[in-house]
């Protein structure tokens, strides 16, 4: 454990000066780059932060704004990546925040351990899994990320290094909380008990949103793991059509002995793809060309499989294998925009995924999931119901007017939009959407007076 950083501020940590853009590469910003190797590193790095503050960043896959500080800091802490304790027999691990989903990974499968939840790449440091509280196709079974930690220690804006506990205040703030609580140092995670490093998969066609969402609601119980992909090009009778892939973690007898994943059934072999290229052209990614690509999509998808091996790496992390995917959207970059609304809601859903289809939106990675029981984390963005994200090309004609429109849909049902995700949300919807936002404002403002932990996001929304 860190302890509270004492003693001489020896040498800076490194920095320097760049832009700084989240994955969807909108909206970059200039910004002080420091990276702390060590938690003194960090401390000093908050203290002198200046009058515009300082945010903590990980591997940059929060799409918006949230890990950038316009004329501030930015603490990249990928630098502090140690695991410093891996109970096998009780399953759990003590490790920096800078480590990594995939570094996790590496170590604990070959153990018989994977994490308790990942979204849809491993690139996420453990101190983001917690900021952003991130969720993944368990969710109706297992919860968010923070629902599987145990503790973490935070260092605060008045140098205190803090170990914080489940069920207080302040982990409920922190745990989707984007940073503005302060650097999380450490964390102590409970993991998941695994046989093998496959997952069995059943896929099956859905023909429209409704067919869809009933196959989701009756089936989904007997899965750990669900996804629907959405093809939100279709129109008419196939609006909503969709390839539903469920499945869990395959145990040892599945794999067949004698075979590759028989002789080594917890190895961890990703494949990686040649990233993609540096410069794409605008426009690539345009309604002709992703129609194509939905239709072909789901015509090669099967009417039902049962039982198919993956890997996990291709189960969860597809795009993982090809680096700097992000690319492909051009130099305008993207937008992922994910809304959730509760159960009861299902006509909002389905309005929504008609004007979105109407509209022509091209998004080739739109995916639909039920979310179990909320989470405590008073940012948390899960409700029980309902979430679809979409990737949109960030130069559609019209697409800010447009989306400014779903979001007071989504506020009118009671529903929100994930903060980890955003760039463009107006800051009068917040609140509707976030109702413990006067509490979470309250404990920063007692917390951190001096409003030393700030990121374009917390200026956008207010936060």
């Amino acid at each position: 454990m860190p302890g509270k950083p004492e003693g001489p501020a020896g040498p800076a940590a490194p920095e320097t000066t760049v832009p700084v853009t989240g994955w969807g590469r909108t909206a970059p910003t200039a910004a002080r780059l420091i990276r702390p190797r060590t938690y003194q590193e960090a401390a000093n790095a908050i203290r002198t932060c200046g009058a515009r503050g300082g945010i903590a960043r990980g591997l940059g896959r929060a799409y918006g704004d949230a890990a950038q500080n316009a004329g501030g800091a930015v603490l990249d802490m990928t630098g502090l990546d140690r695991i410093h304790a891996i109970d096998a027999d009780g399953g759990t691990v003590l490790c920096d925040a800078g480590v990594s989903l995939h570094r996790l990974m590496e170590v604990l499968l070959p153990l018989g351990w994977f994490v308790p939840v990942t979204p849809g790449t491993r690139q996420v440091t453990v101190g983001g899994a917690i900021g952003a509280d991130i969720h993944g196709k368990n969710h109706h079974v297992s919860g968010s990320f923070s629902r599987h930690v145990l503790s973490f220690e935070l260092l605060t804006a008045d140098g205190q290094v803090r170990t914080v506990s489940r069920g207080t205040p302040l982990f409920d703030a922190t745990a989707g909380g984007m940073g503005l609580t302060g650097v999380i140092l450490t964390a102590t995670v409970r993991l998941l008990p695994v046989e093998t490093s496959y997952m069995s998969v059943d896929t099956e066609r859905a023909t429209d949103l409704d067919d869809l969402m009933s196959r989701l609601t009756a089936t989904d119980h007997r899965y750990r793991y669900s996804v629907a992909w959405i093809d939100l090009l279709a129109r008419g009778a196939a609006t909503g059509r969709a390839v539903l892939t469920r499945g869990d973690h395959a145990p040892r007898e599945a794999l067949g002995k004698g075979t590759r994943a028989g002789r080594a059934p917890l190895a961890f072999r990703p494949r990686t793809l040649p990233p993609a290229p540096d410069f794409v052209p605008d426009g690539l990614l345009g309604r002709t060309t992703v129609g194509l690509f939905n239709e072909l999509w789901f015509r090669k998808a099967p009417r039902a499989r049962v039982g198919q091996l993956q890997r996990i790496s291709s189960f969860f992390h597809p795009l993982d294998g090809v680096p700097h995917w992000n690319r492909v959207y051009g130099r305008a970059g993207f937008v992922q925009y994910q809304f959730a609304v509760g159960h009861g809601q299902e006509a909002a859903l389905r309005r929504i995924v008609a004007r979105i289809s109407e509209r022509r939106c091209p998004s080739f990675l739109a995916v639909l999931k039920r979310f179990g029981d909320a989470d405590p984390g008073w940012l948390s963005f899960p409700v029980p119901g309902w979430t679809l994200a979409l990737d949109i090309p960030a130069a559609l004609p019209g697409l800010s007017a447009f989306l400014d429109e779903l979001d007071e849909e989504v506020a009118g049902a009671g529903g929100r939009v994930y903060l980890a995700k955003d760039a463009r949300l107006r800051p009068d919807l917040l609140t509707a959407m976030y109702p413990r936002l006067p509490d979470f404002r309250a404990l920063r403002a007692e917390l951190d007076p001096r409003g030393v932990f700030v990121s374009d996001l917390s200026r956008r929304l207010g936060l």
